[in-house]
């Protein structure tokens, strides 16, 4: 796994010389590994490690796992922030995934800046990234989707990078095994009331056995190969948008390929409620009918209180 771990670091330069790293350590296996494989790199690079820690409070002995990070973060004597969120069980907006996932991301980001550390690493690998673009597929999505889990992105100004994405499950465990090391084991993983429970426990093992062994790679390939033609897109729809987001010239847009102008629609979305969760096809659809065929004056809303208006000239965004 190490050279794995290493190949992946390199390709996409996810780490420098003297780097902060805020490492979010659940103590299962993918982060307690993502941990001791940076700390084996911390003298050769002169990396400083960060521990952070989420307890969301949600089942019974996860104060445990707190305890069991707390004593690797002392044996290897790297500094630890932890969190308990309480107050996710008392919130009623939005799905309990969403809130959690949320929630974390909120406290790496003021721990990351409040450490100034210049990275966050994140314990994500190839098997949760096939799993990951199952789940759109059938969920529904188009080539952002597809694009699946981003090995490195910047949110909130802050980097977050994924440096065993190109490794497996099983090499991870096996990494464990040949240490004698136990992580922690969540046991909400098997319960396949989660979706992605039923992906990873009925689905995949069905795909492996029947379809394709290696559908993992090829599932993981494609997310790869996808990202690079997502982010072109991306980047020429960018260049068209330069200038005012929230307002864009109706007669120039029309003469756009579609795949350019479905994403600039979604950039001007994103440039109001920071990203475009929750905007699905059907959403652009839409968009695309108030552009060609409504009359001026024509509204649509969209989740998180956005709107867009047809004037005569312009299709303008706004949070109403």
């Amino acid at each position: 796994m190490p050279n794995n771990f290493l190949d992946t670091i390199k390709k996409y330069a996810l780490i420098q010389k003297q780097d902060k790293i805020l490492v979010a350590v659940s103590g299962g296996p993918d982060s307690l590994s993502l941990l001791l494989q940076l700390f084996n790199l911390k003298s050769k690079l002169g990396l400083s490690l960060h521990i952070a820690h989420v307890d969301h409070g949600l089942r019974e002995g996860s104060q445990r796992d707190a305890l069991f990070v707390g004593s690797w973060a002392k044996r290897l004597g790297v500094p630890i922030t932890t969190i308990r969120l309480d107050s996710i069980r008392k919130e009623k907006k939005g799905s309990l995934e969403e809130l959690c996932r949320q929630a974390r991301l909120d406290f790496f980001v003021r721990t990351a800046k409040r450490i100034k550390a210049d990275k966050v690493a994140l314990g994500h690998n190839l098997d949760d990234q096939a799993e990951t673009i199952l789940m759109r597929i059938l969920r529904g999505t188009g080539l952002s989707g597809l694009s699946g889990i981003s090995v490195k992105r910047k949110i909130d100004g802050v980097i977050f990078i994924r440096p065993l994405l190109e490794t497996s499950r099983r090499r991870i465990e096996d990494f464990l095994k040949r240490r004698k090391i136990r992580p922690r084991i969540d046991p909400t993983n098997k319960e396949e009331v989660f979706f992605r429970n039923k992906i990873r426990h009925n689905l995949m093992p069905l795909l492996k056995k029947r379809y394709n062994y290696n559908i993992v790679e090829l599932l993981a390939n494609l997310a790869e190969s996808v990202s690079y033609d997502y982010e072109y897109l991306d980047q020429v729809a960018k260049n068209w948008l330069k200038g005012n987001r929230l307002r864009l010239k109706i007669g120039a847009i029309k003469r756009l390929h579609p795949a350019i102008s479905r994403l600039a629609i979604r950039q001007s979305i994103a440039c109001i409620q920071g990203d475009t969760r929750r905007i699905g096809f059907q959403h652009i659809k839409e968009l695309e009918d108030l552009l060609h065929n409504r009359p001026t004056g024509s509204i649509v809303d969209l989740p998180k209180g956005i709107s867009v208006e047809k004037t005569r000239k312009t299709m303008r965004f706004y949070r109403r």
